[in-house]
């Protein structure tokens, strides 16, 4: 995850970001970015935000 933020807060909003103005997927952000989708996954729902696919981002 070096091209991201590390800090949960922060990559919430990097990643509701890129999702919106970029991305139609998790997924398809992660390959364009090359980060593993499971931590990106796992660092936001340790501060209660879940992936929403039919909104492509994250919600609490």
């Amino acid at each position: 995850m070096s091209t991201i933020p590390k800090d949960p807060y922060m990559l919430l909003s990097y990643v509701n970001t890129q999702l919106r103005d970029h991305y139609d997927s998790l997924e398809e952000m992660c390959y364009a970015l090359d980060v593993d989708v499971s931590t990106v996954v796992d660092v936001l729902s340790g501060i209660g935000y879940t992936y929403e696919a039919d909104q492509n981002c994250f919600r609490s």
